[in-house]
């Protein structure tokens, strides 16, 4: 998957503004797919250029103006073919934390139990994040009415994914504290 591939389907919401579009990626595109705001925005000008997206100004009063975004019909033709090609391999795993974690026999316990705490703060706050989005996204009705009921239901799936991820790794940040902590005490061995 690339990068315009993430902006196509964030693009199915409707039009939006970078800015609009870097808040949804970190909000809600962001359980599945991550850019920086410069990344976006240079994405969006090779879109642009490709024909997959249009821009439009719109005037504002006491703001700059902004430019807003929007697929085109060749964009959603794009995104269909996409939706059609195979999935390639899982994702693998590539984080400098496990890197850390791997090591941290041979390094700084506390050094490594404060980075995993603080992935811990992060996953919290994702979760937060996640939750009020889903409550937003449900407005009161139970999933199985939202399902029946909603226009889309692919960011709904892919939030309860991001969801998930996030849980799991709150639970693992708990099991690598604690079982770090043993290692660290006096009855641990380790000082």
């Amino acid at each position: 998957m690339a990068l315009r591939d993430a902006v196509m389907a964030a693009l199915l919401e409707g039009e939006a503004s970078g800015y609009d579009l870097a808040k949804a990626f970190d909000a809600s595109v962001a359980n599945f797919w991550t850019a920086t705001p410069q990344q976006l925005y240079r994405e969006l000008e090779r879109m642009r250029g490709e024909g997959l997206i249009a821009a439009r100004v719109v005037r504002q009063d006491r703001r700059p103006d902004k430019r807003v975004f929007s697929l085109t019909e060749t964009g959603r033709e794009a995104v269909r073919a996409y939706v059609a090609e195979p999935v390639g391999r899982p994702t693998a795993i590539r984080d400098e934390l496990l890197v850390k974690v791997q090591c941290a026999d041979v390094g700084d316990l506390g050094a490594v139990r404060a980075a995993i705490a603080e992935r811990r703060e992060r996953a919290e706050a994702k979760l937060s994040r996640y939750e009020r989005l889903r409550s937003r996204m449900l407005a009161g009705r139970t999933e199985d009415e939202y399902v029946a009921e909603a226009e889309r239901i692919g960011p709904y799936l892919t939030l309860l994914r991001g969801t998930a991820f996030e849980r799991e790794t709150l639970t693992w940040c708990d099991i690598a504290l604690r079982r770090l902590g043993e290692r660290m005490s006096p009855a641990g061995g380790r000082d």
